[in-house]
């Protein structure tokens, strides 16, 4: 394909850098209508800096609205010169953006290498604990800078008590567990005098106590063969399904799969479960036959290594977990269907407590759910009704008067 869109002046680093660019849309499966579209934008902005006096490493955000107020630009506009304004941090043709000491963006970056490098946390599990802790200090500090000695035992309580309403108990859980955490950090550094952490209050879950939400075999079955299989994303879509359903996979193990975990010829593939424990899996037939057919067919041509893709782009894995869960409620209105819990867990759960009541052993369960612990698949012996059913003992329909 010519290049005719442009025409490089070598004294002009940011025609170069539109080149770089370009090149960077077209490899990110953009159509060649977009990418002139960006580019001619990228252009407008090139004019505007030269105008003022600007340079390319002078480029920001504020210049950014501003050019965008100048030109009174739409919001997709604005989006694609964020997207290029990135590209060019990526590359470091521009710095980055200058963090405020004390800011919430500064210490939660801190507090992250903590965890990750200390701690050994994922970075699933990091991310999860700064949402919670970020909200906390945006609610906290709305206008100002984070304080962390004006910090009080009863704001923290409040938060919870404010969040606890609208929560269900693992994620009131989380969250909790994150603000302790990084209250513990907080102390550690010797940003706080007191211990804030030990305040906090608990969130009472006993063990045990519910009883796992699933669905029958026959809903599986049901929420599988309503998948139409017509476009890309429908194909795509299914072999997630199959992953969660035939395997019990968590969410995260799912976007986490790479394209060298799949050994075709033995037949197996490695899952990236929690705790950074990997292990492999048989490959069932119908699983291997849908994620053969996505590879080979509409997985699109981009960079990562994840097996799961978007499908518009720009092309890359999924970020985060959640997006199984919109897969997974699709499916479910797709088949009619409306549990009341909704993610891909549901699949898990399914999985285990069909296996239950063909017999198969609670051990043999954990095994295929990879437990580290029986007590994990303990829970499931509350859905084998019959089972419970011969255990129970007579109760007399009469009474004494």
């Amino acid at each position: 394909m010519q290049e005719n869109f442009l025409r490089v002046n070598p004294g002009n680093p940011l025609e170069f850098d539109l080149q770089v660019f370009a090149t960077w849309l077209r490899e990110n499966g953009y159509r060649e209508r977009v990418i002139q579209g960006k580019l001619g934008l990228v252009g407008d902005l090139r004019k505007w800096l030269g105008r003022n006096g600007r340079g390319t490493p002078h480029l920001d955000e504020r210049l950014l609205e501003a050019f965008a107020e100048h030109r009174q630009v739409r919001w997709g506009d604005l989006r694609a010169l964020r997207q290029f304004l990135d590209h060019l941090r990526e590359r470091e043709v521009v710095q980055d953006r200058k963090l405020v000491p004390d800011q919430p963006t500064d210490l939660l970056s801190q507090y992250d290498k903590y965890l990750r490098s200390e701690r050994g946390l994922t970075a699933t599990t990091s991310s999860q604990y700064q949402h919670f802790v970020r909200k906390f200090l945006l609610e906290r500090f709305p206008n100002g800078p984070f304080l962390a000695k004006e910090v009080k035992a009863s704001d923290i309580s409040a938060f919870i008590l404010r969040r606890r309403q609208s929560q269900s108990v693992a994620s009131a859980k989380l969250m909790t567990t994150a603000l302790r955490s990084f209250f513990r950090y907080l102390f550690q550094k010797g940003e706080l005098q007191a211990d804030l952490a030990a305040s906090l209050p608990t969130v009472a879950n006993w063990r045990l106590s519910t009883v796992p939400r699933y669905m029958t075999a026959e809903e599986v079955e049901r929420v599988l063969k309503a998948c139409p299989c017509r476009t890309a994303m429908d194909r795509r879509d299914y072999a997630i399904l199959l992953l969660l359903a035939r395997l019990g996979l968590r969410a995260g193990e799912v976007v986490a799969l790479q394209i060298e975990d799949i050994n075709w010829r033995a037949g197996e593939f490695l899952v990236r479960g929690k705790g950074k424990l990997h292990e492999r899996m048989p490959l069932p037939a119908d699983v291997g036959e849908a994620l053969a057919s996505y590879l080979r067919l509409d997985r699109p041509a981009c960079r990562t290594r994840q097996v799961f893709v978007c499908m518009q782009a720009p092309y890359r894995g999924f970020a985060h977990s959640s997006a199984l869960a919109r897969i997974v409620h699709r499916a479910l209105q797709r088949a009619d269907l409306r549990p009341t819990f909704k993610g891909a867990h549901l699949f898990r759960h399914s999985l285990a407590t069909s296996l239950l009541r063909s017999g198969t052993t609670l051990g043999e369960i954990g095994e295929v759910l990879r437990h580290k612990s029986t007590n994990t698949t303990e829970i499931y012996a509350k859905v084998d009704f019959e089972g419970l059913r011969s255990l129970a003992h007579f109760w007399p329909m009469g009474g004494a008067q």
